[in-house]
Formats: C-alpha cells, sequence, structure tokens
C-alpha cells in the first residue's frame, strides 16, 4: 500500500520542517510542503494530496483564502483540508467548521501527536 501524501502549507519554515518530520516518521505519511497559500494552491493543483494541512494567518493569501480558492477548483474541491492555528475561538472553530473544514489543530502542536490528531480530524 503507497504511503498517504499530505500538502503542508504554512509560511513558516521551521513549523513545515517540524509538521513534515513528525508527519513522516510518526505517522508514515509522504508530505509536501508549500511556503504561501498561492505556492500551496499550484502544489495542491499539480499533486492532488490525499490531504492539507492550511495556516490560518499568513501574509498575501491566509488560510481561509487558500481553502476557498481551493474549493472553486474542481481538481482541488474535494481534497479535505485541516486548519493549524495559533488562535482559536469557539466563534472561529463553528465558522470553519460551516466552510467545510475537517478540522482545526492548535499551534504550537505536539510533534509526537500531530499525525494522531491529523487521523482523527479525517474520520468520516
Amino acid at each position: 500500500m503507497t504511503a498517504k501524501r499530505i500538502l503542508v502549507i504554512d509560511d513558516e519554515e521551521d513549523i513545515r520542517e517540524v509538521a513534515q518530520l513528525s508527519l513522516e516518521m510518526v505517522g508514515n505519511w509522504e508530505v509536501l510542503t508549500a511556503g504561501s497559500g498561492r505556492e500551496g494552491l499550484a502544489v495542491a493543483a499539480a499533486e492532488l494530496p490525499d490531504a492539507i494541512l492550511l495556516d490560518v494567518m499568513m501574509p498575501d493569501l491566509d488560510g481561509p483564502s487558500t481553502f476557498e480558492k481551493l474549493q472553486e477548483n474542481p481538481r482541488t474541491r474535494n481534497i479535505p483540508v485541516i486548519l493549524l492555528t495559533a488562535k482559536m475561538q469557539a466563534a472561529d472553530r463553528r465558522r470553519f467548521e460551516r466552510l467545510g473544514i475537517n478540522g482545526v489543530i492548535a499551534k504550537p502542536f505536539d510533534p509526537m501527536t500531530l499525525a494522531e490528531q491529523v487521523a482523527e480530524a479525517l474520520q468520516p
């Protein structure tokens, strides 16, 4: 069986690196990365990952705007998206759920449990 592929979109290089190591070593995912929303949209459309881990707060194109653009593209519309955020309010969580986000993971995350959190968020 081939490893599932996940795209990590975050403007912070160290967050991308920790998430990549965690997801590869603990979760056995194949990890693609992007440093911006625009780069993430291109990678998602070209690679069609099984899931996307998307930072909420990024310059230029933030997470919710990136998610909207993913939804507009027929190629990427059905890819499950999990948000990564440092600021989480109950109202934000409800708004994200209404948008169709699969889950929300708080930053800083525990690298040892990140893969488990992602798997949980992807449960139907």
